[in-house]
């Protein structure tokens, strides 16, 4: 990455920070009180200094009231130090806040495309360590390039009011070290860039080996798990090793220069003094201003370092906030409401991929209350079919119609809230039984989610639990079976009932004898709402009013099973071939 792309995230990320700018102010107006006490400070121990020069010749009284304003000056720049690091806290709290939120509601706005593109554990990677990264740079950047800035102008005044030759030359010298800085940082912002994305490929196969747990032991696949995340593994060692010792290189070539600057102030005050232009006490506190004044462009060397690892951070959450989200809603969409459930495609096209065609010149009419099975072999196009229906993808040709209505032309959450959709891999999210079920409609009272879920047949197994509908599961559903998470999603459709809808090998994970207790819940659930079933199993599918047989994006037949069994065609191979000996 290039200083260009630094900069593209640096603008950006301040205009997050710019809202806060009171605080700022004020930790302006205490970097300069925390200075300026600092800065005194030597002033005074040079006239200590001066009052104890040579034996028998102390004056106690004058340097005990020095250590008294001493004192008072150290307690004033803690004070002062400690109320700068709350003001800088807090903007990089707000900040980082306000960051995450948005990349967060963007995510939400999406389109499925670039879900189905993205690795899950690179974008939780995106969302929380990288945008935890620009918080540790923003804390570091603030506190040390306020009191760094000030620090440098606050002792380029006090060393003037002294000596204005020795002053030029740390003014002429020290600037090298801000070159030597400028230098290295350069390349190091693609390196860190480098390192934040070797950190999310690493998370991503970490969220993808612990998701899989089973499967991967079931495969035998710990070995080559481990020769997997020892190479990402690596590479990201590699990655970090090259970041660090390049933004490494800083601080001693700054320190190095910083300390020519020290001792050349120290040797021609040295020999000022002996001239006697130049008091002991007066030399005490100059060095001690250049040690200062040198100070701040180390401290600043090392603000560049986080602050390259935080832009790095930053443009890639700034990639999730930058993602064009999906297209609204039209100022002329219609809201659905109370869809019949009639439905036509006419002439749909759809691909992924323009290279790759999918569905071609697809026309399916289908009337309201009709139960219409889809099959077909993996890959021809079914699930995809459901996808276009419920708008997570738009066509890229022909129409499709819901009530004479093109769905192009409803709003995406009324459209789907006519839908209710059982799909093969379930979803369940943290929370209680009740929580789950109710997913689809939050205000359910505890009497309809017990008839949705007796309706499902959970409600037995349900009971079983320790705390009944009030325990609480984990996203996977914890130690509940491939069967027990499924029948819970079905009862999401008991409770809600919408008037069509979407079975995407709904009972494939339920034993035989649940499944036909299914099948007859479905049936009655089913009466008056048009239902898309997707099936593999084609005995499930024998009273449907229709079915649709896909091959290669196209219909190729349609019928009821009897008439396409008596065809003898691709649907009636499919189905034979499930009760091949």
């Amino acid at each position: 990455m290039s200083e260009k792309t630094s900069f593209s995230s640096l603008r950006p990320l301040l205009s997050y920070i710019r809202p806060h700018k009171h605080l700022l102010i004020v930790t302006l107006l205490l970097a300069c009180v925390s200075v300026a006490a600092t800065l005194y400070a030597p002033i005074l121990v040079g006239d200590a200094v001066d009052l104890i020069v040579s034996k028998g010749k102390v004056d106690f009284e004058g340097v005990v009231k020095i250590l008294i304003k001493l004192g008072i000056l150290v307690a004033a720049a803690g004070a002062a130090q400690w109320f700068m690091s709350l003001c800088t806290n807090k903007v990089a709290f707000l900040a980082v806040r306000d960051l995450r939120n948005d990349a967060f509601a963007n995510l939400q706005k999406l389109p499925l495309s670039y879900i189905d593109r993205c690795k899950q554990g690179d974008m939780i990677s995106r969302l929380v360590s990288d945008i935890e990264n620009i918080s540790d740079g923003l804390l570091m950047g603030f506190a040390q390039l306020f009191t760094g800035v000030v620090t440098i102008v606050g002792t380029l005044v006090f060393m003037l009011t002294i000596n204005v030759k020795i002053t030029l030359i740390v003014v002429f010298v020290t600037p090298l070290s801000l070159f030597v800085a400028r230098f290295i940082s350069r390349n190091t912002f693609r390196l860190f860039r480098k390192q934040t994305e070797a950190r999310g490929e690493l998370t991503a196969l970490v969220d993808e080996m612990v998701g899989s747990g089973k499967t991967l032991k079931a495969f035998n696949y710990g070995e080559e798990a481990e020769k997997r995340f020892e190479k990402l593994n690596g590479e990201l060692r590699h990655a970090w090793v090259r970041a660090v010792f390049f933004s490494s290189l800083t601080n001693p070539c700054t320190r190095f220069i910083n300390g020519l600057v020290y001792n050349l102030v120290g040797i021609i005050g040295a020999f000022t003094a002996i001239g006697g232009t130049f008091t002991v006490g007066q030399l005490s506190c100059f060095l001690t201003y250049a040690n200062q004044y040198t100070k701040p462009f180390n401290e600043i060397s090392g603000v560049i370092t986080e602050l390259q690892s935080a832009l790095a951070a930053a443009g890639r959450a700034f990639d999730v906030i930058n993602e064009e989200p999906e297209a609204s809603d039209a100022d002329t969409a219609v809201v659905l409401t109370d869809a019949g459930g009639s439905m036509r495609a006419e002439d749909v096209s759809f691909s992924y991929t323009p290279e790759v065609p999918l569905i071609e010149c697809f026309n399916l009419k289908v009337r309201s209350g009709q139960h219409i099975a889809i099959v077909g072999p993996t890959g021809c196009g079914k699930t995809t079919f459901i996808n276009l229906l419920m708008r997570f993808y738009d066509v890229t040709g022909g129409c499709i119609y819901v009530d004479d209505t093109p769905i192009k032309g409803c709003t995406r959450s009324s459209l789907r809230s006519q839908y209710g959709m059982v799909l093969q891999e379930t979803w369940l999210k943290t929370g209680t039984i009740k929580e789950n079920i109710a997913y689809g409609k939050p205000d359910a009272s505890d009497d309809e989610i017990i008839a949705a879920a007796k309706a499902a047949h959970c409600h037995s197994f349900i009971k079983r639990l320790p705390d009944g509908y009030d325990t609480v599961i984990s996203n996977d559903g914890g130690s509940l079976s491939q069967g027990q998470k499924q029948l819970l999603c079905i009862s999401r459709i008991m409770l809600s009932l919408p008037p069509m809808l979407i079975l995407d090998e709904a009972t494939s994970s339920i034993d035989t004898r649940t499944e036909i207790l299914i099948q007859k819940t479905f049936a009655k659930m089913m009466e008056g709402r048009t239902s898309f079933i997707i099936a593999h199993r084609l005995s499930t599918i024998r009273e449907a009013d229709c079915i649709i047989v896909m091959r290669a994006g196209h219909i190729v037949e349609q019928g009821t099973h009897n008439e396409l069994l008596r065809t003898n065609g691709f649907y009636s191979e499919l189905y034979n071939s499930q009760f091949e000996k």
